[in-house]
């Protein structure tokens, strides 16, 4: 299953959020295979769409969920018959 994880750094978070990210990468965790990741330039948002299981999702929640508000959710493509 896919999910978009958005997220948002608060400013008492930024500046440890940012070494984590420059120190680690913020590889996958296990069970999760990242789809794309983006920033938005000049602020502390961004989306993050993954491919995997919810445990491994969580286990992104747990890793990250000190230091960022996020918002997790499951996406798919729209199928729809006809014009819009």
């Amino acid at each position: 299953m896919k999910f978009m994880v958005a997220w948002k750094i608060p400013p008492s978070c930024y500046k440890t959020a940012v070494e984590r990210f420059l120190k680690t990468g913020a590889p996958d965790v296990k069970g999760l295979k990242t789809i794309g990741r983006w920033h938005a330039p000049g602020s502390a948002c961004g989306w993050h769409v993954v491919e995997g299981e919810a445990t491994a999702v969580a286990e992104l929640e747990a890793t990250w969920g000190d230091l960022l508000e996020t918002q997790i959710t499951p996406v798919g493509k729209l199928f729809c018959s006809g014009s819009l």
